[in-house]
């Protein structure tokens, strides 16, 4: 049983949240609260396994807050935020301060049942991290800059849960600016997508932005699909571009990693690479053994590395990745089948 603490000034919110996560199979409720200094009290005495978190609250705000609990009681925290631009700034610094996922409060484009169904995903995610893991997060690793002698017209497609902002943030910052037109699937709510997009254009050497539709996919740009709407690759002759459409959840998520590289498989097959990172779920396993069965290279990132060996360890037992790969060593990786055609099938 998952043991679940809310902190939340909004009494009407907490109730929701309690009432809904309460229905939850292997979820309980221990309690809630209206400020962090009331949590303080009750994490000690109810020893709560997550902590659903609000970013705006009087007294002490969620960021401060957030910093002192891992500082002093590290637990896993879901940050539960109605994320207008402002706030989704706020909740990428709370996924640096500690925070392992983050989720859209009821309101505006989501209904209250799409919110909980994430919401249950993410808490279970969330008890499935390795705190100590996820606090050295993928600094530690060397990062190398890489470069290529030439640029290449394969797309590069990558698919992330828990963790993934993390690794992202490695993988990308290490490709050169010349790298293949990379095309990525977070599981992230919507405006967050924006944010981070946009944190991420400042430490690349490629361009990265929140995917359009009809953006083209080509070497040197990365696209981020938007929160709430599924990305799709397509081909006009030899150009490669993206829709971005509404649509049902697909392995419970919106934007879902298989419509992406299921996509993938159809429109680049053998000139594609294919990446699944750190997340709980099964989400990018069917794709990216379509993406392989099509021509592509497949790459999972090892348990090792990963924050929560979910998505890859689904795809590797479905037999549909060709390297398993720690995260320090993706972007090597990726860039060496980018160069060489003849590496993969020998």
């Amino acid at each position: 049983m998952i043991k679940v603490l809310v902190i939340d000034d909004s009494a009407i919110v907490r109730k929701i949240l309690t009432e809904k996560l309460s229905k939850a199979q292997g979820i309980e409720v221990v309690g809630s609260a209206p400020d962090p200094y009331v949590a303080r009290d009750k994490i000690v005495k109810l020893k709560p396994d997550v902590i659903a978190l609000d970013i705006e609250m009087p007294r002490m705000d969620g960021i401060t807050f957030l910093r002192k609990l891992m500082h002093y009681y590290p637990l896993p925290v879901v940050i539960v935020s109605s994320l207008t631009p402002k706030n989704s700034k706020l909740a990428l610094e709370a996924i640096e301060s500690g925070a392992v996922e983050v989720v859209c409060k009821p309101g505006g484009a989501y209904s209250v049942n799409d919110i909980i169904i994430e919401l249950i995903d993410k808490i279970r995610a969330a008890s499935n991290v390795d705190l100590k893991k996820w606090k050295e997060k993928p600094s530690y690793y060397k990062k190398e800059k890489l470069a290529l002698t030439r640029t290449t017209n394969k797309i590069v497609a990558i698919g992330a849960s828990t963790g993934g902002t993390q690794a992202l943030r490695f993988i990308l910052s290490s490709f050169p600016s010349n790298a293949p037109g990379t095309i990525v699937v977070q599981h992230m709510p919507e405006h967050f997508t924006k944010t981070f997009a946009e944190h991420l254009n400042e430490e690349c050497d490629m361009e990265v932005k929140e995917a359009e539709n009809g953006d083209t996919v080509i070497p040197g740009k990365v696209l981020i699909a938007p929160g709430n709407k599924h990305m799709l690759l397509r081909r006009s002759g030899a150009l490669y571009y993206v829709e971005v459409k509404t649509g049902p959840r697909i392995n419970r998520h919106r934007p879902s990693v298989d419509v992406l590289f299921n996509s993938t498989a159809i429109y680049a097959g053998a000139n594609s690479i294919g990446v699944i990172l750190t997340g709980m779920g099964k989400d990018g396993a069917q794709g990216l053994l379509k993406m392989k069965k099509e021509g592509a290279v497949t790459i999972a990132q090892d348990e090792k590395s990963c924050v929560v060996f979910g998505m890859p360890k689904e795809a590797i037992k479905l037999g549909g990745v060709d390297e398993i790969v720690n995260l320090s060593s993706i972007p090597h990786t990726v860039m060496k089948y980018t160069m060489d055609e003849k590496v993969k099938k020998v």
